[in-house]
């Protein structure tokens, strides 16, 4: 079984920063992508960032120079700083990554249950 356990959203100002973390626990061989979307109310959920196991990352544009995806592979944690935020960065964010479980050897997609930023303007 694995679980991941996100964290670190809340309520701060335009141009305010936040660190979101990540934490994939359980039975897990490797990981491969990790990464973060996000989902506004009445919006589809969106892919902000994502790193794989080699380090090259992808952004979404509307966070490029903002935003900044990093992870510690002997941790098994992702993170997302997040900089300059503006209220359209307002939004549920979840963390998912792709993990081989021990056992079965199975690859599969996993998800957080999401926590919520919210930006005032």
């Amino acid at each position: 079984q694995v679980q991941l356990v996100d964290s670190g959203g809340g309520l701060v100002q335009a141009g305010g920063s936040l660190r979101l973390s990540c934490a994939a626990s359980g039975s897990i061989s490797s990981i491969n992508v990790m990464g973060w979307y996000r989902q506004a109310p009445g919006k589809q959920r969106e892919l902000v960032a994502r790193i794989i196991s080699g380090g090259n990352t992808n952004y979404a544009d509307s966070v490029k120079g903002r935003f900044t995806i990093s992870r510690t592979n002997a941790r098994n944690t992702v993170y997302l700083q997040m900089n300059s935020l503006k209220p359209e960065d307002t939004a549920v964010y979840y963390c998912t990554a792709s993990i081989r479980t021990t056992g079965s050897g199975s690859w599969g997609d996993y998800w957080g249950q999401g926590t919520q930023v919210t930006v005032s303007s």
